[in-house]
């Protein structure tokens, strides 16, 4: 179900842990504009800086500076993403992917995506459009660099081509060309056709070419600080690599964060200029429309389409698409007055030029379909807003940007540092009948036509300053009066109930939002569960439980799991019920020959059924008798099953799924887990990890990214990304950042340039890297690396100071962290501290990373160096140790978490032969320290009285664990 709307995939390298300060203007820090590229320019001089997850922040001396960075380090970090998008616009994908390539490559040229990319490029203001050639001379500078580093490209033989500098335009077009959701239209067509036209609308929900996007403002009246937040998570079809990026784009003009589109100049759907914050979700709006056309060939070989005049010459041309490993495969291109043809066979079943030449203007085949889209008709794409929203200082200032947008619709959210908001639908939406929304319509009857050069006003409202709540979650809200399909309202519900709770709320916090598993659409199946009659034992016993049930997906429930195997049997028998017949089984439109394997996804009819399942059960297709029988046959079926298999966790079940270019590639055992993960949520929770009910409890729709803009102080904004910053295999900063996404943990926002790490493409060559440059973690020599076994691999770095002292400062002043006794320390004396710690040769201070992610400090120390040597007798071979979780994780996060970091720990200490005796002193009040001690087989000594507490001794020794 992967071939939807989504398409963008990235690539990159970087370097690894978080750290956050104040935020510093574009032209402070170290060695302020002195990157100046080789061979350019003052004009085109910038600087490459990445925080410790290797996310780029970029600084340039002007805004075409900037952009030409911009494009020259998204193609160092992704350049298999961006020629995979290139391609993917030219239509040019299956000469080098092969024949499964080859269905994408048929439409996106019948589609005249890049044709119309020219056009849009053509229309733009001169300004912007020498902001978007510097982007794509960026690009273009350094893609052979980046596609050197990247192994797709060697995998299918591929060399990196040149982008144009409309391609960016192309991209937004290929990324967003279904995101309207068009081919649901094909669908209700075959359910009026099949089952009735008062069924049209009969399973309008959300369905298989809609996201699940989450977005939410707080006023001041909201926040611990007393300035908005705006935060949330777009759901799209989760991709490896990602389709967001996080970046930082800063010159004289302006300083933005933000989520950018790789392949697309600027930060169009999430950003923080410093002064003012936005986001979106889809509007769920409907602005394509779809004409049946009457196509017939002329004796010439021509093509005329009929029309409200009668009959006229149409535009028709051929081009080829090369496939790797087959034949090359001709499509016929044409287009009407309406749009493009997109759907239509010939007599011979190719495309519309295909089979026998129909003599004196006899139709050339029975189904042929276009498309009209706005940017086709108006030349327009809305890019002229991109640079406009970098620029931005108040919500007035975005406002006025917004009014220039086109596609996708969105529903836009916003906050400035004055307390300003905005609540608004932003885009095109072509005036015309309401039956177009619905269904396909006849392309000769003037009554359909788009009337020219109008648009449909677009809602707003004001965020209600009492309440001081604003949601957005793809539901029938602001939206309403542009669309037929939204969201059930479940997510935006549960959204604001929790926001309600509370008035204090901070950045942190927001992950508790994120990660809600509430799964409000259960309760029409389990309220014919609680009324089902005649159960046998075993289903009676699942009925109890699952009314037992608090209703939440969470990764560890087996009733979670047994939920899903109860809905899962329930969508398969309505598919096999005689009012379905028509849509069903043989007859499923999935399977005709009508539409192209493109929109097979969203004519399948098991997906649409369970989609629409809460409905379904609710009312108007079966009698309520006929529903209780179902749910009660089903439940007999799965407490059966049950019986001989117990169900697992839902989150061993429940894995992503994500789309991937060369999928082959995806590793195999242990390493499988770093890109299918398993985590909570479902369809309908606020964590909608979307699976396809009836179909796999897999889902490959999720979080896209999640982000927390904070208007008080941009430095505590957060942010993550499924997998990492790189698209490169094998990179520190591939997959770094996926155990934070799979746990809902946020990585901060670093804005402080002097806790950056400066780079270029070749960092031993530049001047301004030496050996007194902090490192990231990450990218530390490791003194110690152990695979643990259902755990990961942890390896332990030395604890830089100067460039730690952010994150440590964040660990030890936790109140969990509260018997390490830093709680009342400032960041500056934290640093001073493991400064004197690595200046001693007795004393010693790690970082222990999992997988690459900071787990815990670990230090070591000789006790008769210490002032606990003074406190019992030390032996020849003691070795002390001091261990801190970090907050992240918490006691109990991960089962056996601190277990699994100490065996590491111990492995490290005992590696050394020399070393017989490790010796522990934890406070004496910290009960669970002192029982994983013993645990571990350590031996309980005495109290000691320290100046700062009184802790317990405890010792284990190498003969305890066996070693010699």
């Amino acid at each position: 179900m992967t071939s939807d709307v989504d398409s963008e995939r990235p690539g990159g390298r970087s370097s690894g842990i978080p750290g956050e300060r104040s935020s510093g203007g574009p032209g402070e820090g170290p060695g302020a504009w002195d990157g100046e590229r080789p061979g350019r320019g003052a004009g085109d001089a910038f600087e490459v800086f990445r925080d410790d997850w290797g996310i780029p922040h970029l600084r340039a001396a002007d805004a075409l500076a900037l952009a030409r960075a911009q494009g020259y380090v998204t193609a160092l970090d992704r350049a298999w993403q961006l020629e995979t998008e290139r391609h993917r616009v030219l239509g040019t994908s299956a000469s080098h992917l092969g024949a499964e390539a080859v269905d994408w490559d048929r439409f996106v040229r019948r589609a005249r995506i890049a044709d119309t990319a020219r056009r849009c490029y053509d229309r733009l203001a001169p300004e912007t459009a020498a902001w978007v050639r510097a982007y794509v001379d960026g690009v273009n500078e350094g893609l052979a660099e980046g596609a050197a580093q990247a192994p797709e490209f060697a995998a299918v033989g591929l060399a990196p081509g040149r982008w144009e500098p409309w391609t960016p335009l192309g991209v937004w077009l290929s990324t967003h060309i279904l995101f309207a959701g068009f081919p649901t239209k094909l669908w209700r067509e075959e359910v009026a056709r099949r089952l009735g036209a008062d069924r049209t609308t009969l399973f309008a929900t959300d369905g298989p070419g809609t996201a699940g996007s989450n977005g939410w403002l707080l006023t001041g009246a909201r926040t611990a600080t007393g300035a908005p937040i705006v935060a949330g998570d777009p759901h799209r079809f989760i991709e490896d690599p990602g389709v967001y990026q996080q970046i930082r784009l800063a010159c004289p003009e302006f300083d933005v964060v933000g989520l950018a589109v790789p392949g697309i100049p600027g930060i169009a759907h999430f950003g923080h200029t410093g002064h003012v914050a936005w986001a979106i979700t889809n509007a769920m709006a409907d602005y394509q429309d779809l004409y049946r056309e009457h196509l017939r060939r002329t004796p010439d070989g021509g093509v005329e389409a009929l029309g409200p005049d009668g009959w006229y010459r149409a535009h028709a041309h051929t081009e080829t698409i090369d496939v790797a490993g087959a034949d090359p495969e001709p499509v016929e291109v044409i287009e009407t007055d309406r749009g493009p043809v997109i759907i239509g066979s010939g007599p011979g079943g190719g495309g519309p030029a295909d089979g026998t030449r129909p003599e004196g203007g006899e139709p050339a085949g029975d189904t042929f379909i276009s498309l009209r889209y706005p940017p086709r008709v108006t030349g327009e794409l809305g890019f002229d807003v991109l640079p406009a929203l970098l620029r931005a200082r108040t919500v007035a200032d975005l406002d006025t940007a917004l009014d220039r947008w086109v596609e996708p619709v969105n529903v836009v959210l916003a906050a400035d540092t004055a307390g300003g908001t905005l609540h608004r639908v932003a885009g095109h939406v072509p005036v015309r009948p309401y039956v177009n929304r619905l269904r396909v319509v006849p392309a000769e009857d003037p009554a359909y036509a788009w009337r020219e050069g109008e648009a449909v006003p677009l809602p707003r409202t004001a965020v209600d300053g009492s309440d001081g709540i604003a949601v957005m979650a793809n539901e029938r809200g602001l939206a309403a009066p542009l669309g037929v399909e939204f969201a059930p309202p479940h997510r935006a519900r549960r959204i604001r109930e929790l926001l309600g709770a509370g008035t204090d709320w901070t950045p942190d916090a927001q992950a508790d939002v994120h990660t809600d598993t509430r799964l409000a659409s259960s309760r029409p199946l389990l309220s014919l569960l609680a009324w089902a009659p005649g159960l046998g034992p075993a289903a009676d016993r699942l009925r109890d439980r699952l009314l037992r049930w608090d209703r939440h997906m969470d990764a560890d429930s087996t009733d979670a799991t047994l939920y899903a195997r109860l809905r899962t049997d329930v969508v398969h028998r309505l598919a096999g019920h005689p009012a379905l017949k028509g849509v069903t089984g043989a007859d499923d439109p999935w399977r005709s020959a009508a539409y192209p394997a493109l929109f097979r996804p969203w004519l399948a009819a098991v997906p649409r059924i369970g989609y629409a399942l809460e409905s379904l059960l609710s009312a108007g297709l079966l009698p309520y008798e006929d529903r209780l029988a179902v749910v009660a046959a089903s439940a007999e079926a799965v407490a059966a099953a049950a019986e001989e298999a117990p169900p697992g966790p839902w989150g061993e079940l429940h894995r992503l799924s994500p789309w991937q270019a060369l999928p082959d590639r995806t590793p195999d055992g242990s390493g499988a887990d770093g890109i299918r993960p398993g985590l909570a949520g479902d369809h309908d929770c606020v964590l909608s990890t979307s699976s396809v009910p009836g179909v796999t409890d897999l889902f490959a729709r999720g979080p896209a990214a999640r982000y927390v803009w904070d208007l008080a102080r941009r430095e505590d904004s957060r942010w993550v990304v499924p997998f990492g910053a790189s698209g490169v295999p094998g990179s520190a900063h591939h997959r770094d950042q996926t155990p934070l996404w799979a746990r809902g943990a946020l990585a901060p926002v670093v804005t402080d340039w002097n806790l950056l790490h400066r780079t270029t493409h070749r960092p031993e060559e530049n001047p301004a890297v030496t050996t007194d440059e902090p490192v990231a973690p990450a990218l530390r020599p490791a003194v110690h690396e152990q695979k643990v076994e259902g755990f990961g691999t942890v390896r332990l770095v030395p604890v830089a100071p100067a460039a730690d002292a952010g994150l440590l400062h964040g660990w030890v002043t936790e109140e969990r962290a509260r018997f390490w006794g830093m709680g009342d320390h400032t960041r500056e004396q934290v640093r001073e501290i493991y400064a004197f710690v690595d200046s001693l040769p007795t004393h010693h201070a790690y970082l222990a990373l999992r997988d690459g992610v900071p787990a815990a400090l670990f230090q070591t120390y000789e006790p008769d160096a210490d002032p606990v040597g003074e406190c019992y007798d030390v032996r020849p071979g003691d070795i002390g140790i001091h261990l801190l979780i970090a907050p992240a994780e918490g006691e109990g996060a991960v089962k056996g978490y601190t277990d699994a970091l100490l065996t590491a720990f111990i492995g490290f200490v005992f590696s050394e032969p020399a070393r017989l005796r490790v010796v522990v002193e934890p406070d004496a009040r910290n009960e669970k320290a002192l029982a994983r001690m013993v645990r571990m087989g350590f031996e309980l000594g005495p109290e000691i009285v320290k100046p700062e507490k009184t802790a317990r001794l405890a010792f284990l020794t190498r003969a305890a664990l066996g070693l010699t």
